[in-house]
């Protein structure tokens, strides 16, 4: 079988991981795939060390028409049985024609749980065979939206357990962030971006402050809001208490160093930092919305509160910090569930089995 990749993501984030750790697992299934990203991308980078061919390709995002032509050229070029495109920004859309343009089978991958336009929807999702939702909140908006139920197929992103399994250095970590040596810290993983909720975060932030003096907040990612970010922090006069730490690509070493984590966001198809501090070992506090609900188990592996409510994030955050023992059990217990629902080998044969019921049973008619 030979699948050909489209992600069009620069950046290692989640969703360029998810599509790695498939590239990584088909490729021991005796799978051969090429990989399409746009020139330069990490990603690119990171598919040629594990051995995965990869075509650099220019991708101008939603408007880019030339993107179609430019995926049917290498489409014809490298003959796949199957077109598997992993992104938005233009990709899925220009993706999906070039593919039935070529009369190649195609998958799309939807990664977020944002409504999409009525029109939209009617006219991209019909290009592509099956449609693999990453949790089953996205597919229950899909179906909302209208895409058939017949093209539907949950395939739940996955985390490497055994990455986050490393003993924190303590004095290594203090050092980094210049933190105390008795600092109670948590941690929060996204991009700088107003869906990911911050704002909320740092303004539960001076109560929080005040019932825990050792407490610190490290924010890790980056993006168009760090500017107001840093604008609240000082006016909330939290400089003492919250530090943004930038994108990191070491975070099973850091991961373990924390006492919990927080995703204060609004909308999440199912949230990678999630997956990543269950693994850890790390309780965690997230919105119940989206995807979250099926990482975050309220009262077993964290706790679920109302987005935009400071209130109730603050008091679960509260919760969680006065309660030592609580952390540790909850930590315990995500640990299990993500050995259980999100391995990457799951991940990999739920891929693969939605390519073979395609290729072997023939397209979807409408």
């Amino acid at each position: 079988m030979r699948v050909l990749h489209v992600e069009a993501g620069k950046h290692l984030y989640g969703g360029a991981k998810q599509v790695l750790y498939l590239l990584s697992g088909l490729q021991q299934q005796g799978i051969d795939s090429l990989l399409v990203c746009p020139p330069g991308s990490a990603v690119a980078a990171a598919a040629r060390e594990i051995g995965v061919a990869v075509e650099e390709l220019s991708m101008g995002g939603d408007l880019d028409i030339g993107l179609i032509f430019r995926l049917r050229r290498t489409i014809k070029r490298y003959r796949p049985d199957l077109v598997h495109v992993h992104s938005r920004r233009g990709a899925d859309l220009m993706g999906g024609v070039a593919a039935h343009l070529c009369g190649v089978k195609s998958v799309l991958s939807r990664r977020v749980d944002n409504p999409e336009q009525r029109m939209m929807v009617r006219w991209k999702y019909p290009l592509f065979d099956r449609v693999i939702a990453i949790s089953q909140g996205i597919a229950d908006v899909l179906r909302e939206e209208g895409v058939a139920a017949e093209r539907l197929v949950c395939v739940r992103s996955a985390v490497d357990v055994e990455r986050y399994q490393l003993q924190c250095d303590k004095a290594w970590f203090r050092e980094q962030f210049g933190l105390a040596e008795d600092a109670l810290v948590m941690g929060a993983v996204a991009q700088l971006i107003p869906r990911k909720g911050h704002r909320y975060l740092l303004e539960a932030m001076p109560r929080l402050a005040r019932a825990f003096p050792r407490l610190h907040l490290l924010i890790f990612g980056k993006g168009a809001l760090r500017e107001k970010l840093e604008q609240q922090i000082e006016a909330l006069q939290l400089q003492p208490f919250v530090t943004l730490a930038g994108f990191r690509d070491d975070l099973p070493q850091l991961l373990p160093c924390l006492d919990l984590l927080v995703h204060p966001a609004l909308m999440e198809g199912l949230g990678v930092s999630l997956l990543q501090a269950a693994s850890a070992g790390l309780p965690i506090v997230a919105v119940d919305a989206g995807g979250m609900p099926e990482a975050v188990e309220d009262g077993v592996n964290g706790l679920l509160v109302p987005g935009g409510s400071v209130e109730a994030l603050a008091d679960a955050l509260y919760r969680l910090l006065e309660d030592e023992a609580l952390r540790r059990r909850m930590g315990e217990s995500g640990r299990e569930k993500m050995r259980r629902g999100f391995s990457v080998e799951r991940m990999v044969l739920g891929n693969l089995a939605v390519y073979r019921d395609l290729l072997d049973d023939g397209e979807v008619t409408d």
